[in-house]
């Protein structure tokens, strides 16, 4: 059994949340207006899960979902997150976020970024190119013909694994595009961003995607 800290309760948090307490695990979750906020959210998650704030989240987490908007990735403790795996399922929306030019030009990835922030941690990318929703409903167990298949990418082999281990528990297959800076193939506006794909689609999607991003 496995605690995740999840730093962010919007629809990925929610059901990356979702996912694993179903799986067994315990969640300690969090967002930017404070634990009371989240009684709501909690209550519907089951006994499995509480609320706290994110330094408490990163703190209680085995391993820490990281899923706020990239322009508030600056707020993310970075002292409680030290010496842990950190899965990032950011994506960059310059509507949300304003322009950053170094992802504008293909220069920087989102998930570099965050390890940048997080120097002490292994950041791992996971969950960023699938619907919210699909996290607990498009799954398969493991040689299920066209079972669903997710991207990951890190540094570290080991935090690969564990991401990988992760998707199969949940019911994904998965393709590594390690390293981080090569996790612009399945960021936003990349043939493989939100949409169905099996684990050779994904690879040949992987595989057509431009290092500047083509606007959808």
């Amino acid at each position: 059994m496995t605690t995740y800290g999840i730093i962010g309760a919007g629809n990925i948090g929610s059901q990356v949340a979702r996912a694993v307490i179903a799986h067994g695990h315990d969640v300690v979750i969090s967002n930017s207006r404070g634990p009371e906020t989240l009684a709501d959210l909690v209550a519907d998650l089951g006994p499995k899960a509480r609320a706290a704030t994110a330094t408490e989240a990163g703190e209680a987490g085995d391993v820490v979902v990281v899923t706020v908007p990239l322009k508030n990735v600056d707020q993310v403790p970075v002292e409680p997150l030290a010496g842990k795996t950190v899965i990032d399922t950011n994506n960059y929306y310059f509507e949300r976020d304003g322009h950053i030019t170094a992802l504008d030009e293909g220069t920087d990835t989102t998930a570099e970024m965050l390890q940048r922030h997080l120097p002490t941690s292994t950041v791992v990318k996971g969950f960023n190119h699938i619907p919210a929703d699909d996290i607990t409903t498009d799954t398969a167990p493991a040689g299920t013909p066209d079972r669903r298949a997710l991207a990951t990418s890190s540094d570290s082999p080991e935090a690969v694994a564990l991401m990988t281990d992760l998707y199969d528990e949940l019911g994904f297959d998965t393709v590594d595009v390690s390293p981080l800076s090569e996790s612009w193939r399945v960021e936003r506006d990349r043939p493989a961003y939100v949409v169905r794909q099996t684990k050779d689609e994904l690879v040949a999607n992987l595989a057509k995607a431009n290092r500047v991003p083509q606007a959808s």
